[in-house]
């Protein structure tokens, strides 16, 4: 009885908190980015905005936001969602033009150690709040090699990642071929990191590391409605995403009701790609790590909305996941009455630096009246996990 007054409360409270717009602007908006532009502007066709997050602090329920040719280096933290299936926030990329939003920035300044090893020192200014460097995997049902530590960053050369080395030892000798390193360090003031580039100078070269934890995320619960489509979304350093605890992807919907994930492609997430997921809690991690720990997530998540009018419904299809050493789409009960159709996932955990209880290409938890169909995966350590409570997928 306590869960279901608590439902009801949490219900209401919702409603009454849904975004409207002003009776000024009571038609729908379009809104529009371009690297041209500038956030300064209205955001109109002729005067776009520069970034996407310029556009997302202004959409409304019914408004949508055309991104325009480029790459974007942002985390998108939407504020709001929309209100219904016919009154949703629309972010899509131009038709015909290719956006890359990536959770990465360029690096230069690289020093050769030896042969093929170089060095960068970064001040941690760089990174803000948050540093991959020092952001450790970890996580429920999460099993790293006995004695190693590995982190969320990670550094790429020309769009490919190389792997992080157990130690700084790993790196400073001729790299391994088709196996590059790197390892860093973070003290008060600087991240340091080491890297193998075989053959070439990385200053040269187009060099990006992890800064950004998510690409497209929203930072609270509940931002219901939204529409994603058509975007190259690449580069993150997302968290190990285990059934009981907040599950964070490149890009996710963060305990929330009907989006639609469409036509993207999503690669090169340090754990997960697209996460339909949990919201998190003061128990995310702590003394979870068994069945009844989860039957507590359960009966926490009842409290918390978990339901088919407020959580999940969501569409995914027709995305291309890949490069993800977790899960190409992970869910656990946000993912509950879902469509998931025609995607093609491919290369995950291939490298398999960790383990643990929650790799696939496809891992879901609560997967209620989930339908998954017409997807192609391969190259991955398992396809389709339904794990506990899969009642009534197809």
């Amino acid at each position: 009885m306590k869960i279901f007054h608590s439902i009801i409360i949490l219900t209401l409270s919702l409603v009454a908190t849904l975004p409207v717009r002003s009776q000024n602007s009571s038609l729908p908006k379009h809104y529009f980015v371009a690297k041209t532009g500038s956030d300064q502007a209205d955001g109109s066709k002729a005067h776009p905005f520069k970034t996407i997050s310029a556009a997302a602090s202004k959409a409304m329920p019914g408004d949508d936001i055309t991104v325009h040719a480029g790459v974007y280096r942002e985390q998108i933290t939407p504020p709001r969602g929309g209100n219904s299936a016919t009154e949703r926030i629309v972010y899509q990329a131009a038709k015909g033009e290719k956006v890359v939003i990536k959770g990465s920035e360029k690096i230069k300044g690289w020093e050769k150690i030896a042969g093929d090893t170089w060095v960068v020192r970064i001040p941690n200014s760089f990174f803000g709040k948050f540093n991959p460097y020092s952001d450790l995997i970890k996580g429920d049902w999460y099993t790293p090699p006995k004695g190693a530590n590995f982190h969320t960053g990670a550094v790429y050369l020309n769009g490919d990642w190389l792997m992080e080395a157990i130690d700084q030892e790993d790196v400073m000798g001729p790299a391994k071929p088709n196996d590059p390193r790197w390892y860093g360090v973070v003290d008060s003031t600087t991240t340091t990191i080491w890297a193998q580039f075989i053959g070439v100078d990385p200053n040269k070269e187009n060099v990006e590391i992890n800064v950004r934890k998510t690409v497209f995320y929203p930072d609270k619960p509940f931002i219901n409605f939204i529409t994603v489509k058509g975007f190259t979304m690449e580069q993150a350093a997302t968290n190990w995403a285990p059934p009981t605890a907040e599950q964070e992807g490149l890009i996710g919907t963060h305990w929330s009701r009907g989006w639609i994930i469409e036509d993207n492609n999503i690669s090169y997430s340090k754990c997960v790609g697209i996460a339909l997921g949990k919201y998190g809690d003061s128990h995310d991690n702590k003394q979870t790590e068994s069945a009844v720990g989860y039957v507590g997530t359960i009966n926490r998540a009842l409290a918390f909305g978990w339901n088919k009018g407020t959580i999940g419904s969501h569409l995914v299809q027709n995305n291309t996941v890949s490069h993800c050493e977790q899960t190409g789409i992970v869910g656990s009960m946000g993912c509950s009455f879902s469509v998931i159709k025609n995607n093609i996932i491919h290369d995950i955990h291939v490298k398999q630096l960790f383990g643990g209880a929650e790799m696939a290409g496809i891992k879901f938890h609560g997967a209620i009246d989930v339908q998954i169909t017409g997807n192609k995966i391969y190259r991955t350590n398992m396809g389709v996990w339904l794990d506990w409570m899969a009642q009534g997928p197809r």
